[in-house]
């Protein structure tokens, strides 16, 4: 029994897709003047009288009475005003729409282009806002406006429409109604200026609304209204488990079984599907034991007919298949709603041959008997030179002598088995020991050896165990029976185990096909950089495909270079460049095998990610055939992998440098802030002292606290320099300590005679042993830190309050601290204190300074190999300390 059909996953996700939004009905006409707009607003009438309210967003009468008479007793929303080349004109309100909360919107003229200042350029992406707000829109259209029929109405009328729609605005219309109007009728409204004003309607009828241009759109709108009330029925056959084919609008469908030519099918298929204007399909059934025949004699018969039908421009799949064929075809035509399908008949073969029918000959004889909701034609396959190679055939001349050796040494060990049990104990039936001998050559060797040796046992038997013995004749009829089942059974069995071995090699196959896809997969998501990626690409598909491989990518300039290649390889003839090249710029394949550049060597496959194609991936077998279907499809599965994988590379590349680029901007704005008012403050002070020193009746008093103002100032203008170039050095890694052994308390004094006129209100006091060995460090370095790290001090410790100094010793390194008693660290600012304008944080109440300092510190610091933190003085968080570990010059010294 067949498991019942369920709905198709996709087709539930797009049922669910649709929940909570509005329901889209277009009103399709083939021309202006049809009256799409009059039908939009008799329905909404119909609508607002069942309770519906009706809201008109936009409406355009264009001065028909007829028209104007239907919006009365419809809510009008007001229009928005919009200031356009000096006038004043109107567009609809979507906000003012969406806030009103309608059941029901009308929205005519869908293709309309929106004035500057709305909320979306074009008026269908205002019509997407309202139906996700849960709002039911009515709209009109004319199929010239169809985005994909834009060409062939310029073709028709000679005319170009500037504003088109996406075709998915109209794969997710609910409900499209068609409009339809004769043209003689149309033609009769225009020149009773129902349309147009007379003058325009006599130009509009000599030229876009000539009759056979009307009669052309016409089909056109009613073939756009049937593919799209088509689609539908195939989405409510999906969701809703209908087996189908259902006898509505007519598909073909050209199969191609294995080893299949199919161009004579194609070709039919093709003019059945012209003639009757409707879609086709081309179908390739292919396996790994296809795929393995294929090269194991360099011959591929289907390739050639998939071309053909790619260029005469059928929808082409293949199927791999390893069970069911019939089945697995069966349900690929009821998803299309398929009705009617083309095959190639299979070749003719000798009455003998016949006994044994041959793959093709099985698929088509199950296709025949449960095919019974199809239309079925045959044509006569092409003749093909050489061996059929899926009609089972003998092995060739070397392989076929060991295979009968085997052979006859599995019988005659078979006939020792039986001769051994029937002198020693009785055996009811000594044929089962043969029929274990041909499911072991079966399970072994295939088929044909399965069949020679279920012939030779069944001779074997007759000579040996039937009466007369050691003669082939039968007395009995028994046991002429007995032989006859016996020669049938083993066939039988025999092939039966063949099938399965021929199945459990495939499988393995695929197990092994679908294990290196996985660490393709792996090994892809995992690769950290570019060239990774690119290794893992070739390295794979060559692997997967049994084939070489290269990978290129545009360079600066644009052009395709070698990214890499399996095996290595750093150069291409021309004729292979152009078509990679050719595979890039249009996105499609090129080279061997298919329909561009075929005589390459090499086939390329456009690598294309999101936004942007990324490169190409190209294969070439080394005895120069082209890839089967199957390889073909497994080789567009690893192309999009490989895609995907260098894109994720790429936008993490991108990414980075975003945040490098976030981070300097941002490194740069806190870095004019600081300069732009910490350097301003000591020269707007210099400048101050110095036209004071200028003013008329300044005593030596004044003058010399000027002065010291100026040195002051001056000084710390210094010290701000200073860090701003040490962090420049630091940045750049330029910074290289000069170190000799240095005296602390020598460098501590220096410091505070740096910082004597900063530091001239608080108290320093220093605590540093007189026989401390000397820290091996460079001495201006340490200073800088010294200076910076007192001045910081000094700023948040305020006036008046002791800032102490001290310096111990632990194994081979000095640990200078430098405490205050200031308000100290906020909770959790011990991590930060170091970073570069940490400061700039604290607001505008905070202390002067670039926010440069300490993290000047932490760098010189670590650059002598030492390290630096901040921590409490007090346990309830006041006062902050800051330790140095600086190396020693000789640590047997220390105590």
């Amino acid at each position: 029994m067949s498991e019942p059909r369920r709905p198709e996953p996709e087709a539930l996700l797009s049922e669910a897709r649709r929940e909570g939004r509005g329901r889209l009905k277009v009103f399709l006409g083939a021309a202006p003047g049809v009256g799409k707009t009059y039908a939009m607003l008799e329905a909404a009438r119909l609508r607002a009288a069942e309770g519906v309210k009706v809201l008109v967003g936009v409406v355009e009468t264009h001065g028909r009475a007829e028209t104007e008479a239907l919006l009365r007793g419809l809510e009008v929303l007001p229009r928005r005003r919009v200031i356009h080349s000096g006038r004043i004109l109107h567009e609809m309100d979507t906000d003012a729409l969406i806030a009103h909360r309608p059941d029901l919107a009308l929205i005519d003229e869908l293709a309309h282009s929106n004035l500057s200042g709305g909320r979306h350029e074009k008026r269908w992406q205002d019509v997407e806002d309202v139906l996700a707000a849960g709002i039911d829109v009515y709209t009109t259209l004319n199929v010239q406006h169809v985005e994909t029929l834009n060409d062939t109405v310029a073709r028709i009328t000679g005319v170009r429409v500037r504003e088109t729609v996406p075709d998915r605005v109209l794969e997710m219309a609910d409900e499209i109604e068609l409009i339809d109007l004769p043209p003689d009728e149309l033609i009769a409204r225009l020149r009773a200026g129902k349309v147009y004003v007379q003058d325009q309607a006599a130009r509009a009828v000599a030229n876009f609304f000539a009759k056979g241009n009307l009669t052309a759109l016409r089909e056109l709108a009613m073939r756009t209204a049937a593919d799209r009330v088509d689609a539908q029925l195939q989405e409510h056959m999906a969701t809703n488990a209908i087996a189908g084919p259902w006898p509505t609008q007519e598909r073909i469908l050209v199969l191609l079984p294995e080893g299949a030519v199919g161009r004579d099918a194609i070709r039919i298929g093709k003019r059945s599907a012209d003639r009757a204007r409707v879609e086709w399909f081309v179908l390739a059934l292919t396996s790994l034991r296809d795929e393995q025949s294929r090269r194991a004699d360099g011959q591929d018969e289907t390739g050639p007919a998939l071309r053909l039908a790619e260029r005469l421009g059928a929808d082409i799949s293949t199927l791999q298949v390893e069970g069911d064929a019939v089945s697995e075809v069966l349900d690929f035509a009821r998803r299309q709603n398929i009705r009617r399908i083309i095959l190639p008949r299979p070749p003719a073969r000798p009455w003998l041959a016949q006994l044994l029918p041959d793959a093709r000959e099985r698929f088509l004889a199950g296709l025949t008997r449960r095919a019974t909701d199809f239309e079925l034609t045959l044509v006569g396959d092409e003749a093909r030179a050489g061996r059929k190679r899926h009609a089972p055939t003998p092995p060739d001349l070397p392989h076929g002598l060991r295979l009968a050796g085997i052979v006859i040494a599995v019988v005659a060990g078979a006939s020792l088995v039986a001769i051994s049990a029937d002198r020693l104990f009785p055996v009811l039936s000594l044929s089962l020991i043969y029929m274990t001998a041909v499911v072991s050559v079966a399970a072994y060797f295939g088929l044909w050896p399965s069949v020679a040796t279920a012939v030779l046992s069944f001779l074997t038997y007759n000579l040996l165990f039937t009466e007369p013995r050691l003669t082939l004749h039968i007395w009995s009829r028994g046991e002429f029976l007995t032989l006859v089942l016996f020669l049938a059974a083993s066939i039988l069995t025999g092939n039966l185990a063949a099938r399965l071995r021929s199945r459990v090699i495939a499988q393995r196959a695929i197990a092994d096909r679908t294990r290196k896809l996985y660490d393709f997969s792996r090994k892809a998501a995992g690769a950290a950089s570019f060239d990774d990626v690119v290794w893992a690409a070739v390295s794979h598909v060559a692997t997967v495909l049994e084939c070489e491989s290269i990978l290129l990518v545009p360079d600066e300039g644009g052009a395709l270079a070698i990214a890499g290649a399996f095996p290595p390889e750093d150069r291409l003839e021309p004729r292979e460049r152009s078509a990679a090249q050719y595979a890039f710029d249009h996105g499609e394949p090129a080279g061997r095998g298919s329909g561009t550049l075929p005589a390459s060597r090499w086939l390329f496959l456009p690598l294309s990610g999101a936004e942007r194609r990324l490169g190409t991936l190209g294969i070439a077998y080394e005895d120069g055939r082209e890839p089967g279907p199957g390889d073909r499809r497994l080789l567009e599965a690893l192309a999009d992998q490989v895609a995907l994988a260098l894109e994720r590379i790429c936008l993490s590349e991108d990414l980075a440098q975003s945040r490098v680029t976030s981070e300097t901007e941002r490194l740069r704005s806190a870095l004019l802030s600081s300069v732009s008012h910490d350097l301003r403050t000591p020269l707007v002070s210099i400048l101050g002292a110095a036209e004071g020193l200028d003013q008329p009746g300044l005593g030596p008093q004044g003058r010399d606290i000027l002065v010291e103002t100026i040195r002051e100032e001056g000084e710390r203008l210094d010290r701000y320099i200073q860090n701003l170039l040490d962090m420049t050095r630091l940045g750049h890694g330029a910074l290289r300590p000069n170190t000799v052994p240095t005296d602390l308390r020598e460098l501590v004094g220096a410091a505070r005679h740096r910082l004597r006129g900063p530091l001239r209100d608080n108290p320093v006091m220093v605590t540093i042993p007189e026989d401390m060995a000397p820290a091996h460090v460079d001495p201006i370095l340490i200073e800088q830190v010294v200076v910076n790290i007192l001045d910081n001090a000094r700023k948040y410790a305020g006036p008046g309050t002791p800032i102490r100094i001290s310096a111990s010793t632990h194994g081979a390194r000095a640990t200078l601290a430098i405490e205050d008693e200031g308000p100290g660290l906020p909770p959790g600012a011990s991590g930060h204190v170091f970073d570069m304008f940490w400061r700039v944080g604290q607001g505008d109440g905070g202390q002067g300074g670039t926010g440069l300092g300490l993290a000047i510190c932490k760098g010189i610091v670590e650059a002598h190999g030492g390290a630096i933190r901040a921590e409490p003085v007090h346990a309830d968080g006041r006062g902050t300390r800051i330790a140095i570990d600086l190396p020693l010059t000789n640590p047997e010294l220390t105590h």
